[in-house]
């Protein structure tokens, strides 16, 4: 084992969009800034997330947006109203990144890639003095954590152990999805060894096991279903609807709309032991509508054939009612009509959290100061996947890892200034 100490202003141990973010609010400041990565490189699980698409942030009005932050939105909206959707396309600009804004409001970088945007952003640390130090895997602290001025933390390196000395740290490690790419969330047992509270990570923006029969897994795994809506009601008996497109997988259901409304499926499967969603298969049409074209005469046609001639249910859709329904509901045309608009589907657990787009739970704000500073901590901050909250895909997500990797970093500069400590 080996050891070196070096001294440094502030640790960044998190190599994502937030941690990142925090090393340039810092570094801008003339503050000098050491970020430490466990994996090989930054931002792979960023870069992952944009080889579909770049989707940075929304273009809905800020009302809305917030709203995507649930229970949360409180302590989310001073992050965005100092760093919110308008102003991250602006610090795109900055780094010579423009955008433009898809047809579901989405908005993307005009190459629609993340690689050339974070080799910009990386250069432009760099030349602001920001110091890499990759392969180092935090393993905890040298002293008690938070009771003396400088913090000393551990890192497992290849070459050994390091130590490394600093004024203050900002902790950007991500959550518990994707671990293979580095959030593995290795630092909830060290952080609630000092007292941190952190609340139990669960998946968000994820899957749901159905138990489909071996036929529709063969046949129909991997097929989308367009043009549908979700009904369902949460926990406090509020009823959530709503429109757009889910995944038929091996095991159950996934998509945006799916992941759209995971915190509320994933919160009623955990009261219940499972959660029954109603899918509406014609949300172009009226019941009414449906009830006469299914009720309508077919002659000889098959009911399948029938249904596909008059309201365009085929496929996977089709897939779906034969797998739902006996036999005597299927050839019943006036119950058929109504399992069209409201289709009933049980969804029994969330598929595994390494699997999920992102992470619930986490460090709860009311564990932390005004600038995310960990209050058991003094000049310890969090930012990013790692505190308490969640938000659906299509820009949420990164657009307030960015704004609280920005706060965490202004906080630990003020912190710094506070102290006396010359920057």
């Amino acid at each position: 084992m080996s050891s070196s100490f070096d001294s440094t202003r502030v640790a960044v141990i998190g190599g994502g969009p937030a941690g990142l973010m925090a090393a340039e609010a810092l570094a801008r400041h003339g503050v000098q800034v050491d970020v430490y990565d466990a994996m090989p490189s930054v931002g792979r699980k960023f870069l992952m997330a944009g080889k579909g698409g770049m989707n940075i942030t929304h273009s809905e009005p800020l009302e809305p947006f917030l709203g995507r932050y649930g229970a949360r939105r409180e302590q989310i909206a001073p992050l965005l109203d100092t760093f919110g959707p308008d102003a991250l396309r602006a610090w795109l600009h900055g780094l010579g990144v423009e955008t433009f804004v898809g047809s579901s409001g989405r908005v993307f970088p005009t190459d629609m890639k993340a690689a050339p945007m974070l080799r910009a952003w990386l250069h432009r640390l760099r030349e602001a003095g920001v110091r890499f130090h990759m392969r180092h895997k935090w393993t905890g602290w040298d002293n008690d954590g938070g009771d003396t001025a400088a913090h000393t933390l551990r890192f497992a390196t290849p070459d050994g152990e390091q130590r490394v000395t600093c004024d203050a740290v900002v902790f950007a490690l991500g959550g518990a999805s994707w671990p293979r790419l580095g959030s593995d969330a290795a630092w909830v047992p060290l952080l609630s060894a000092r007292g941190v509270p952190v609340t139990p990570l669960q998946p968000a923006n994820c899957g749901f096991d159905a138990d489909w029969s071996l036929y529709l897994r063969e046949r129909f795994a991997g097929q989308p279903v367009k043009s549908v809506a979700i009904m369902l009601t949460d926990v406090d008996n509020k009823v959530h609807n709503r429109q757009g497109e889910i995944l038929l997988t091996e095991t159950g259901l996934e998509g945006s709309l799916i992941y759209a409304l995971s915190a509320v499926i994933r919160e009623r499967i955990l009261a219940d032991g499972d959660v029954t969603i109603t899918l509406d298969l014609a949300p172009g049409l009226t019941l009414e509508r449906v009830v006469g074209e299914v009720t309508r005469p077919r002659g000889s046609r098959s009911m399948s054939t029938h249904l596909h001639g008059r309201i365009g249910i085929s496929g996977v859709k089709l897939a779906l009612l034969h797998e739902i329904l006996s036999k005597e509901a299927f050839a019943d045309a006036n119950g058929l009509a109504h399992a069209i608009k409201a289709l009933p589907v049980r969804l029994t657990r969330a598929r595994p959290i390494a699997e999920a787009i992102s992470t619930a739970g986490g460090v709860p704000f009311e564990a932390l100061d005004t600038h995310l500073m960990i209050e058991r901590l003094p000049g310890a901050f969090c930012a990013g996947e790692m505190l308490d909250w969640e938000a659906p895909t299509g820009g949420y997500l990164l657009t307030a890892c960015f704004a609280s990797g920005l706060a965490a970093g202004r906080g630990a500069l003020a912190y710094l200034e506070a102290r006396g400590v010359p920057v």
